[in-house]
């Protein structure tokens, strides 16, 4: 029910917006701030894009919870769709997602409401895999030689006539 209520609230506010914005100046500069605003949002989210990746990939590394991070690209994500979508209500709402301190109480907000059951990384939990139980050998080198060989092309029709096979 909230859904269709979204889909059907969310353009009705766009198109009173889009009224308003363009009576109080003018069709051609509306037309313009909806250009810029996605100009801007996509170069916005790009930036802050590689940042949470940078950060995904960090908490991978120390082996940390990747829960916070995916959260972060997941409301970046959600911030860029919003920021092309042509409107001013949909442009407030992505801005406020690509700010950092919004998406953090955000995702505070849906932390408390959501029960995680079970959290595993490896074998044994996320406690035995910050070391590597790999033995590493340091300076050793395997030689060897390799011949690529490419399976035998065949046809998967009779052909047009327009090729040869």
């Amino acid at each position: 029910m909230w859904l269709f209520v979204a889909f059907l609230a969310v353009p009705l506010i766009e198109i009173a917006l889009f009224i308003q914005v363009g009576g109080l100046i003018g069709l051609w500069p509306t037309l313009a701030i909806v250009v810029l605003t996605a100009i801007i949002g996509t170069w916005l989210v790009r930036t802050q894009g590689a940042m949470a990746i940078g950060q995904l990939r960090s908490s991978f590394e120390k082996l940390d919870d990747p829960t916070e991070p995916l959260a972060h690209g997941a409301m970046i994500l959600i911030a860029g769709a919003l920021l092309l979508t042509p409107g001013f209500f949909t442009d407030a709402v992505g801005f406020s997602l690509l700010a950092p301190p919004i998406r953090k109480s955000l995702f505070q907000f849906l932390r408390k409401r959501i029960k995680v059951q079970r959290f595993e990384m490896g074998p044994n939990g996320p406690k035995d895999m910050r070391r590597d139980p790999r033995p590493r050998a340091k300076g050793d080198v395997i030689e060897g030689h390799y011949e690529e060989v490419d399976p035998p092309k065949k046809p998967n029709h009779d052909g047009s006539g327009w090729t040869r096979h």
